[in-house]
This record gives C-alpha cells, sequence and structure tokens, in this order.
C-alpha cells in the first residue's frame, strides 16, 4: 500500500537528496513546473519506462500529480508497485500545494535515461 507523504516530509527529503519525486502528469505540464529533481512518468509509461527511469526497486519514490483530485499519482504508485518497487510513497496534496506554498519548482524537458 502506497504511504501517503505530507509536503513538510517531502520537502526534507528532496532537500536530503533521499526519494526521488515522480511527476505522474503528462510531460506538457511537467515541462511547465515540477518539482525539484523531479523525473516524469505517465501510468501508461510506467511498465515501459521504469526499469530505465528507477532501475533500483528499493528506491525512495514519491509520486505526485496536481492536486488531491487527480488520480494520476495514485495510479503511477500502485504500477509502480506491481512492478516490485518497494519503497512508494505518494503526495496527494500535488504540485498545487506545493506552489501555494511558494516553494522552489523548476521547467523544462524531462530527463532521458
Amino acid at each position: 500500500m502506497t504511504t501517503l507523504i505530507s509536503r513538510a516530509e517531502l520537502k526534507a527529503r528532496i532537500d536530503a537528496g533521499s526519494v526521488v519525486p515522480v511527476d505522474a502528469l503528462p510531460e506538457s505540464y511537467y515541462v511547465q513546473r515540477h518539482l525539484p529533481g523531479a523525473l516524469n512518468l505517465v501510468a501508461e509509461d510506467v511498465e515501459l519506462r521504469a526499469a530505465t527511469l528507477l532501475p533500483d526497486k528499493n528506491t525512495a519514490i514519491v509520486t505526485y500529480c496536481s492536486n488531491a483530485a487527480c488520480p494520476n499519482s495514485g495510479q503511477v504508485a500502485a504500477k509502480l508497485e506491481s512492478l516490485g518497487y518497494r519503497n512508494v510513497g505518494k503526495y496527494a496534496d500535488g504540485i498545487q500545494d506545493w506552489v501555494e506554498a511558494g516553494l522552489p519548482t523548476e521547467s523544462g524537458i524531462p530527463a532521458r535515461r
């Protein structure tokens, strides 16, 4: 079962470099704005790209999307867990909450690994 992660906990983990944020929104949204260090991975691509983007199944991962009403982060988290990823969390409040709190974001094309 996916663990819910608070904004404060996620920020601390990003700052410490102890988590890989995964933006579950389509690339067009990711390019505009995403959490620092986030990878872009949508539900339709998890089976195809997860092993390349996230080769270590013990890596701490936190998925997020736009806000609490957005289902994308839960879908990506569930697919990652079904593939054997063991440390998956979800930031349910999403990037909307992050931005409203005045926290930093990045923009640009997603990393291709």
